[in-house]
């Protein structure tokens, strides 16, 4: 009798602490320190609760949870038109955060929804007041204008933006084309600048020396020497010597020469 009164009691204790259970389960809440809970008595909101056991009464309160950490929404890629003319897909990364949990609750259905709906809009708007170079160049700051208009709109959902990052932008296959014979054409301008300039001093340079050898006696000669001196270290090379002009020239017409005196003819005897 003893046994079959425990397996009675166990029996007794099973079936009414399993109810127990379940009925002391819906008046705890447990709330993470990265959450906060929003509590409403018949539908009214009646107060927030911060992280760790909050117990409600069932069926009249009711909880809701808000995360309080960074969220991200990827917004897929999509085509946007440029200031001038040029279309481009565009996807972009939304970072923000719940900054009043309240309004993020009563005063918007879907706050993520929301945020991802308008952040789409700022991005057309924005991307479709600049130009391309512009785009391609300046990702920074157009990302923090997309950014600055959601965040405007966004205050009155209780969400703050931390920032808005444009991940990649795709051009067209004719526009890369494009673009890549513009930079090769512009790589050439410079290379094509860069030896005139380099002709151009090196102009200069043997301007100056010719005009000092011409000025210093002797100098010529000196440097013709040392030309000699360096070609002739290499037994490999031949040198050919060239008299100057004036030694193949026929006398009358060097500059020393003077032409001889024709004989002066007799006049006839009368």
């Amino acid at each position: 009798m003893a046994g079959e009164d425990i397996i009675g009691c166990c029996t007794g204790l099973f079936f009414i602490g399993i109810p127990a259970f379940f009925v002391f389960s819906s008046f705890v809440r447990i709330i993470y320190d990265y959450q906060k809970g929003l509590v409403l008595t018949l539908g009214k909101f009646s107060g927030m609760r911060n992280s760790g056991v909050q117990f409600i009464i069932p069926l009249l309160q009711t909880m809701r949870t808000v995360d309080l950490r960074i969220q991200t929404i990827d917004i897929p890629k999509q085509e946007v038109l440029s200031k001038d003319n040029v279309s481009a897909f565009i996807n972009a990364v939304v970072y923000f955060k719940i900054d009043n949990p309240e309004v993020a609750i009563f005063n918007v259905q879907d706050y993520r929804a929301a945020v991802y709906q308008h952040s789409q809009t700022a991005i057309r708007d924005v991307v479709g007041s600049r130009t391309l170079d512009q785009l391609l160049t300046d990702r920074k700051s157009i990302a923090d204008s997309i950014s600055s208009v959601v965040e405007k709109d966004s205050k009155e959902w209780g969400v703050d933006i931390t920032g808005i990052k444009i991940q990649d932008i795709v051009l067209p296959d004719t526009m890369k084309r494009a673009m890549a014979r513009q930079a090769q054409a512009e790589r050439e301008k410079r290379a094509s600048i860069i030896v005139a300039e380099g002709e151009n001093m090196a102009a200069d340079k043997l301007a100056l020396a010719a005009k000092i050898l011409s000025d210093s006696p002797g100098a010529m000669h000196l440097r013709t020497l040392q030309m000699v001196s360096s070609v002739s270290a290499d037994k490999t090379n031949i040198m050919n010597f060239v008299l100057p002009i004036e030694g193949v020239q026929f006398p009358e017409a060097l500059p020393d020469s003077k032409p001889e005196a024709k004989p002066k003819e007799r006049e006839p005897r009368k």
